[in-house]
């Protein structure tokens, strides 16, 4: 089943999951022909491997602790409020640090 978009005008709900983290799971909340916006949940341990994309990409901590390895000298920590730019095509790579979720924004090109 395909997972449904959201509509232009309507809204979603991004606060922090809190203790429903657990169960979460990833949520892809819209794709256009020029941005993509989905959430991400990232249990304690859980990597993603490192990978690229080809438009600029916004990754923002909802809540828990996330590394960033972004191929440079030291790797972001990305905690709850914080948000990191990478300009597209950089390599990078995520490791929740603790139960986390993450709201990744991409330029489509």
């Amino acid at each position: 089943m395909a997972l449904e978009h959201l509509q232009p005008g309507q809204v979603a709900n991004v606060q922090p999951y809190g203790a429903a983290l657990a169960s979460a799971s990833n949520t892809a909340l819209f794709k256009s022909a020029e941005l993509e916006v989905m959430r991400l949940v990232l249990p304690k341990g859980k990597s993603m491997p490192a990978h690229q994309v080809n438009g600029e990409i916004t990754i923002q901590c909802l809540e828990g602790v996330v590394e960033v390895d972004a191929n440079t000298s030291t790797p972001a920590i990305l905690k709850a409020g914080h948000l990191l730019f990478l300009q597209g095509g950089a390599p990078h790579a995520l490791l929740a640090l603790e139960d986390a979720s993450v709201l990744v924004t991409i330029v489509v090109k």
